[in-house]
């Protein structure tokens, strides 16, 4: 490292504070696989992924010390950069790249915060490279800027951030014991019981999507439409809606109602494949793509239901044993999903289930707000220290 400069609120380039790291497991003497994750920061690969998905060969992957950091240099830019606090040596992929701060000038753990906020995003994505996907490699990381105060002043901010992360990660642990209450109840209500069967093409109408390409950019009439990016397990993602080129006769036939039941038609995981979410109809005149399947009942069942049961175990099951898998890919067709059969318990009982999820939703509603407000708050503190 360089001879220490001068700081405590200096503007200070990370080539001078930390070190690259390139230390192989070369005699494969660590056996602690790890991967860097956007949200989990380190995590045991198997973990992670449930399963074994690195090589059995070892001896190539880095060597990560404790308080040393790893990034993925294509995706950096979307928080996968982590801090090694878990063991004194693991290893991670050769494709990472590692790193060490000085550490009697700067805290691991406020350099991390700031490569994760917004003006140390914004670094990132200045330095880096690349022509299809972009590259931050170390010399880019070298050259980021970064406002260095005392070490103690640094500890004090880190404590509020801290602080904010963990009233942000209790109020998403109340969501997921509130996602847990739902599939109890569901349990509870529905499970074992020896209720009639049918097919979804007995009980609802099934639409495709519209097939996006470059002549919808020259037609006058637009739509908003949701693409895979919004429809996640059980819920909707709206923050990106774009909008597509269409007739009156497509907008006719693929325009969503609310309770609509949207199917992700494919997936390179097993998974993911058939995840669904209801249309809550929260924008006019909203149309879908291709890659989802529309789902609409008739009056025997009521779409919180059916959203239940095809994320419950069966069925899940009952799609994944119907998915077509070419290349690695899982597919649905709207001919597999009018295969797909679901229950049919009496529809007070659906309904009896419906208001539950309501009054749940009411307290999700209360927690996601408070999420919100919280992570305000965090990102003013992020822009206020890292400016």
């Amino acid at each position: 490292m360089a001879a220490k400069p001068r700081f405590d609120g200096e503007w200070v380039k990370l080539g001078e504070l930390t070190s690259l790291v390139s230390r192989k497991n070369k005699t494969g003497q660590c056996g602690a696989v790890y991967s860097v994750t956007n949200s989990q920061g380190f995590i045991p690969s198997t973990e992670y992924f449930s399963k074994e998905v690195f090589s059995k060969e070892l001896k190539t992957y880095k060597l990560v010390g404790r308080n040393q950091i790893a990034y993925n240099p294509s995706r950096i830019n979307v928080g996968s950069v982590a801090l090694q606090d878990r063991e004194d040596e693991v290893v991670v992929s050769p494709l990472y790249v590692v790193f060490s701060v000085d550490q009697e000038r700067l805290d691991p753990a406020y350099l991390l915060r700031f490569l994760k906020s917004g003006p140390g995003l914004s670094q990132i994505a200045f330095q880096s490279i690349g022509t299809v996907r972009n590259n931050l490699k170390y010399d880019g990381l070298s050259n980021i800027l970064l406002r260095v105060p005392s070490l103690e002043e640094q500890r004090l901010r880190i404590r509020a951030l801290v602080s904010l992360e963990e009233r942000i990660e209790t109020c998403r642990s109340f969501l997921s014991r509130l996602d847990a209450l739902v599939k109890s109840r569901f349990v509870e209500m529905f499970g074992g019981g020896e209720w009639e069967v049918a097919p979804l093409s007995e009980l609802a109408s099934i639409q495709g999507g519209l097939t996006k390409n470059r002549r919808r950019d020259q037609m006058p009439l637009r739509c908003p439409y949701l693409r895979v990016a919004n429809v996640l397990r059980g819920m909707l993602c709206l923050e990106e809606v774009l909008e597509i080129g269409l007739t009156e006769a497509e907008l006719e036939k693929t325009a969503l109602l609310k309770g609509d039941l949207l199917f992700v038609e494919g997936n390179g995981s097993s998974d993911q494949i058939g995840r669904c979410a209801v249309w809550d109809g929260s924008i006019a005149s909203c149309v879908h793509q291709n890659h989802l399947i529309r789902v609409r009942f008739d009056n025997n069942v009521i779409p919180v239901f059916a959203l239940a049961y095809f994320n419950s175990v069966d069925g899940r099951e009952q799609i994944s044993a119907c998915a077509v898998s070419t290349s690695g890919l899982f597919t649905l067709s709207t001919g597999k999903i009018k295969s797909l059969e679901i229950p049919l318990p009496p529809l007070f009982l659906q309904q009896e289930f419906a208001d539950f999820v309501a009054e749940v939703d009411k307290s999700r509603f209360v927690v996601q707000q408070q999420i919100e407000k919280l992570q305000m708050l965090y990102d003013s503190l992020a822009q206020e220290y890292f400016s």
